[in-house]
Formats: structure tokens, C-alpha cells, sequence
């Protein structure tokens, strides 16, 4: 196929991402990694369910790294073609609609983050080690897959990499054996997953237990010895942080939850699914980025057990889990939700009032805007429907959708049920307009602490 390949976007703000003709429900990745000279070697197996006929699949895949096999079905190897990020694979026969197609696909290279309006996603070299951080589109810097939120699938990685590196993915270590000079971890998750939300982790680290209440959610960290006794000070309160988001949001959604700390400085801290990273910086010894944590850990409801369809709707993600960091203040002792709402709002009324934060733009989908008036708004909803209603709301959102696929008006449709009064003025006023709406009074509510 000469030429770039091109069908109607899936997402219009990520429009060379994401692909039409097949769901994938299941990811099998065998990475071989060398940390002195960033080679990889991958055989990607995927399993997908065709949604119409169609002469030929693509799959999201970084050009820094080279296909050198594909099969589908099992069968000789199919032809294809690997350009502009697009693996494009052309089966031997036609499948069916609703039928069954498996893909091999063997690649390797020296892997790379992916340059986007976002700077650089996915891949990256540490000092020793690598990291993954995909959002949004950073996933094809290492795997070939569906590049898109709405593509949930199970995964099993597996990752064999040099002895003396400790290496983690997402999901449950099912097993771990050294041979010689190089050791494999082989992780299962079996929670659909995004695809943005997928990581490998590897580094100089030790893993240990974090001691949480009996029948809590198993917690550990992943972090390089030299940084143990300031993370022990800057992350102890983390199991009342689950405590407390377990007891607003609902169940937590995972068998456990891994919080990384890498050996160098990190701009932003990262979510996956099961799993939060912080650079050193975050480990300072004086709790200072303590409502990151809090935010970081609220994305494993909402973001990665509930994942937005389109990439417009990011608000339902980052609005959230900027929200709980004023949750986790109030019940804290720090000042209460209603005091940093009303911060908030007067720190965003000195700024641009041009921004639609239930449509910003893909430039702007990560605006600061779109976290603070996302909580913002979230703020002025817990006002009007009070604190029953709200917290039974945000319990019920969590269960329903777990596991799923997401959008702005099944949230405000869902919310409609817990209000006596017709919700859309707020929605008009907070999501779909651009002046900055005035706070309603407290009334009380919104200060009270949490219990």
C-alpha cells in the first residue's frame, strides 16, 4: 500500500489514533528489554472480534520500532505495511463479521517517546531504567494496539529484562524466574484496560508492603532504597486516603494498588491502571505533594475503572480527581472543599475566560482550567443536590459504569435522578460556556468535615 492510510477519525482529537472494524478483548505482550542499550524485542498477541468485513485491520504502532512478522488466524504470515504509525494488515481471506481475529505480531527497535501538541508520551529512558506514560497516545511507543480510551481489553505482560532491574506492570505478578544474567515478570490484569493506561515500570527498586488496616486494600511500593525513610514519611497517610475514597467513591476497583518511585525527578506524577508514578522530587520528606497523591489515587475510579469514550469528556477524569484532592484536605484537617472551591474559583476568574471545559480542544484538553472548573463544577453539584445525595450519586456512577466506558451525559443523566430540580442550567453554566459561573452559597453543606 503506497501512501498514507486514512479512515474518518475515531476521536476527533486524536485523529490519527484509534481504529475502525474490530474490539480487542485481549492483549498477550512479551517484551525483551535491554536497559543499557534501550532495545527492545516484542511479540504482541492479540485477540480481537471483527464488526464488519473489511479487506484489511490497522493498529496503532511507533515507527522507531520495526515489524518483522505478522500473522492473523494462526496462518502463514499476512502482508502488511508500516507506515505514518499505522500497521496496516491485509489477511489472506475475508473474516466474517462477529468473527474471531487473532494477530501475531513480532517487532523490535529502539523505542521512543511519541512527540504530540502534549510533548513527549509513552517510552522513555531513566538514568537506569525505563518508564511508560501513555496519556494519551503513547501506547503505540511500545506495543502495537487500538489506540484509543474506549478500547478496553484484558492484558497479560510479560517482561524479561536484566537481573539486577526490578521491572513492573499492571495487574497481579503471576510469575518470576531468572535464568542467567536476566530475569522475567509476568503480570496479568484482568480488569479491562485502556491501552493509554498500560505500563511497564523498571529500575533499581525494592518493593515492600505498605501496613494498612486488616481487610483494606492491599497496598505496596515499588522505590529505590535511597528514597524508603522520606517515602514512608511523605505517603503515610495514604491508607486513610483509600479509606476515605473507598467510603465516597465506592469499592476500590482493583486487587491492589502500587505506587512507584522513580530514581529521577519527574515534571507531573502518572497514573496507570493499579498504579501511580512519582519522580524523586515527590519524595522531599515534607508531605508536599501530598494532594498528588490523593489525585493520582482517585484516577483508579475515575479514569481507569471508568474511562472516558472520547477524549473531550477529559473533565470526567481530571475534574474528579483534582475534586478528591479537596476531599482528602477536608477530611484531613487542611481547609475544607468549600474553602478551596471558592480559592479556586477566584484564582480562575483572573484567568482567560475562553475555554469550554466540556469540549475544550485538544490543545487544551489538559488545560488547568479543565481540572479546577471540572472540580468546580463538581463543588457546585454537591451544593445543590446536598451531601446524601451527591456522595450516593458519585457511589452509584463508580458501580454502575465499573470497568467501563464513559460519557458527559450519562453523568448528567445519572445526576438528574438525584436532584428535584432540572440540572441543566448548571451544566449550561459550568461545562458549556465559557464566563466562569459564581459559586452558590455554602449553606452549610460542603463545609462540614467528612466523617
Amino acid at each position: 500500500m503506497a501512501g498514507k492510510y486514512y479512515e474518518e477519525p475515531v476521536d476527533e482529537y486524536l485523529p490519527q489514533n484509534g481504529n475502525w472494524g474490530y474490539r480487542v478483548s485481549r492483549y498477550e505482550l512479551e517484551i525483551t528489554y535491554k536497559v543499557a542499550s534501550n532495545r527492545m524485542a516484542g511479540r504482541a498477541q492479540i485477540v480481537a472480534v471483527t464488526e464488519a468485513v473489511r479487506d484489511r485491520f490497522a493498529l496503532d504502532l511507533s515507527q522507531s520500532l520495526t515489524v518483522s512478522k505478522v500473522l492473523v488466524n494462526g496462518t502463514k504470515a499476512a502482508k502488511y505495511s508500516h507506515q505514518h504509525g499505522k500497521l496496516v494488515i491485509t489477511p489472506q481471506h475475508r473474516i466474517p463479521a462477529g468473527g474471531v481475529l487473532e494477530l501475531v505480531i513480532q517487532y523490535a527497535g529502539l523505542p521512543k517517546p511519541v512527540r504530540g501538541p502534549w510533548g513527549e508520551v509513552g517510552w522513555e529512558e531513566l538514568t537506569e531504567g525505563a518508564l511508560v506514560a501513555s496519556q494519551p497516545n503513547g501506547a503505540a511507543s511500545w506495543f502495537p494496539c487500538d489506540d484509543h480510551p474506549s478500547s478496553k481489553a484484558s492484558y497479560r505482560i510479560s517482561i524479561t529484562t536484566d537481573t539486577p532491574y526490578y521491572a513492573l506492570a499492571n495487574g497481579t505478578l503471576v510469575r518470576k524466574q531468572t535464568k542467567a544474567s536476566q530475569t522475567t515478570w509476568v503480570y496479568e490484569q484482568s480488569e479491562p484496560m485502556s491501552s493509554y493506561l498500560a505500563t511497564i515500570q523498571i529500575g533499581q527498586y525494592r518493593k515492600h508492603r505498605i501496613d494498612s488496616p486488616r481487610g483494606s486494600v492491599p497496598m505496596q511500593a515499588v522505590v529505590p532504597p535511597r528514597l524508603r525513610a522520606s517515602f514512608e514519611h511523605d505517603f503515610e497517610r495514604q491508607p486513610q486516603m483509600m479509606e476515605l475514597f473507598v467510603e465516597k467513591f465506592g469499592p476500590y476497583p482493583f486487587e491492589g494498588y502500587t505506587v512507584v518511585i522513580t530514581d529521577d525527578d519527574l515534571e507531573i506524577p502518572i497514573e496507570a491502571q493499579g498504579i501511580s508514578i512519582f519522580g524523586a522530587n515527590h519524595c522531599d520528606g515534607r508531605r508536599g505533594a501530598e494532594r498528588l497523591v490523593a489525585h493520582e489515587l482517585a484516577h483508579q475510579w475515575f479514569g481507569n475503572s471508568l474511562t472516558i469514550w472520547q477524549w473531550r469528556d477529559i473533565w470526567l477524569h481530571e475534574g474528579f480527581a483534582c475534586y478528591a484532592e479537596w476531599i482528602w484536605s477536608e477530611a484531613a484537617g487542611g481547609p475544607t472543599a468549600d474553602q478551596l472551591a471558592r480559592a479556586a474559583r477566584h484564582n480562575l476568574s483572573r484567568e482567560p475566560q475562553d475555554i469550554i471545559i466540556g469540549d475544550p480542544g485538544p490543545r487544551r484538553m489538559f488545560d488547568d482550567r479543565v481540572y479546577k472548573r471540572g472540580a468546580l463544577t463538581l463543588h457546585t453539584l454537591r451544593l445543590e443536590l446536598g451531601e446524601l445525595a451527591f456522595w450516593d450519586l458519585l457511589r452509584e456512577w463508580t458501580i454502575r459504569y465499573r470497568y467501563g466506558s464513559v460519557t458527559t451525559e450519562e453523568f448528567t443523566d445519572l445526576a438528574g435522578h438525584y436532584s428535584l430540580v432540572p440540572l441543566r442550567p448548571l451544566w449550561d453554566a459550568w461545562l458549556l460556556s465559557e464566563p466562569l459561573p459564581q459559586l452558590p452559597p455554602s449553606g452549610g453543606q460542603a463545609d462540614t468535615k467528612s466523617r
